[in-house]
């Protein structure tokens, strides 16, 4: 049961997405941030609860920006020009929509990408750049 306290901010979800650790300057801002659980280790992307177990136990932890495209498609609609809205299967286990940047007839599904920046400006979708080696899985 929910009960409103006088003047606390109980109920609410401030800083649950937050990393555990303070750190200042750019490299704070650089990095893709994700979840996992601290009950049965699923990684995810922005939940406030595990996916597997529906554990509220989440560690906050900065991924390495690795990553292979899963699924590519090109969008025109509410754009001057096309652009390219991919998933990506980060090498942490989670899968995150984002943008590749790059020729939009070059991006296929198998491809590996390197993040970019963890944020672009207008879409809010972390930005990915193609690497230059073939897909050749985890190994």
């Amino acid at each position: 049961m929910f009960h409103r306290g006088s003047g606390t901010t109980t109920g609410t979800t401030t800083g649950v997405l937050d990393p555990e650790t303070t750190t200042t300057g750019p490299a704070a801002e650089e990095g893709l941030l994700y979840q996992r659980c601290r009950w049965c280790g699923t990684a995810m992307f922005h939940r406030l609860l595990c996916p597997v177990c529906q554990g509220s136990d989440l560690r906050t932890e900065r991924s390495a920006g690795l990553g292979v495209i899963r699924h590519a498609t090109v969008v025109q609609r509410n754009t001057p020009g096309a652009r390219n809205v991919s998933l990506v299967e980060m090498a942490e286990g989670f899968t995150v929509r984002g943008r590749v940047s790059g020729p939009l007839m070059a991006i296929r599904t198998g491809d590996r990408v390197q993040l970019t920046t963890a944020m672009d400006p207008v879409r809010r979708e972390p930005v990915f750049k193609l690497c230059e080696e073939p897909y050749s899985g985890w190994h």
